[in-house]
């Protein structure tokens, strides 16, 4: 569904009204935490440039998030290899699902970052799944859009003993191809020109 400023705004402020913080107003609506800010502002001037990803029509069948993590997993194949990768973690709450897949494609582990209130891309890894110290890891989200979120859970993972060797996304809104020192691949990438 294509929604207008006005109604994004709307749509926003009733999340935050309802007790969501701006990362996960910015995970639900797919959409950048600047532009998240902007629209929570209610700010007259320019918006921050974004893209809104909408991939409910993925989200809504198991079936086709197996199939885009399987595609995720052959390309962490491709670039790394399976053998080099132990352990394969999700950050929450959109590349959860992703990653299950991932990791069940390679047979790793699979570990879940959380986002946390604070900082913008704060987190935590759970204690419910699996661990990371001395383990080689990919991450798994899905979307990237300034590079926060995934930037913070690759220095958690680095603090916690473990070496990020590639950061996989559905939906890459930059041109980037590396952060912080690591690999990223989107399975799609989506930049305005």
């Amino acid at each position: 569904m294509i929604m207008s400023i006005e109604e994004l705004r709307a749509t926003a402020s009733n999340m935050r009204k309802s007790g969501l913080n701006s990362q996960q107003i910015a995970d639900e609506l797919s959409l950048s935490q600047d532009t998240i800010a902007w629209l929570l502002a209610g700010d007259s001037n320019e918006a921050p440039s974004d893209v809104r990803i909408g991939w409910r029509t993925i989200g809504v069948k198991p079936a086709r998030m197996e199939a885009i993590g399987s595609i995720m997993a052959d390309i962490a194949d491709e670039e790394v290899g399976a053998e080099n990768i132990s352990t394969t973690v999700g950050i929450s709450i959109n590349g959860i699902l992703f990653a299950q897949v991932v990791s069940s494609y390679l047979d790793s582990e699979i570990a879940i970052h959380r986002n946390i209130d604070g900082a913008p891309g704060a987190g935590s890894l759970s204690k419910k799944y699996g661990q990371v110290q001395g383990k080689k890891v990919i991450i798994v989200d899905d979307v990237l859009s300034s590079g926060v979120t995934m930037t913070k859970t690759i220095q958690t993972m680095r603090e916690l003993g473990a070496e990020p060797v590639l950061a996989i996304v559905l939906v890459n809104k930059t041109t980037r191809n590396e952060i912080d020192g690591v690999p990223l691949r989107g399975v799609i990438r989506a930049v305005p020109v």
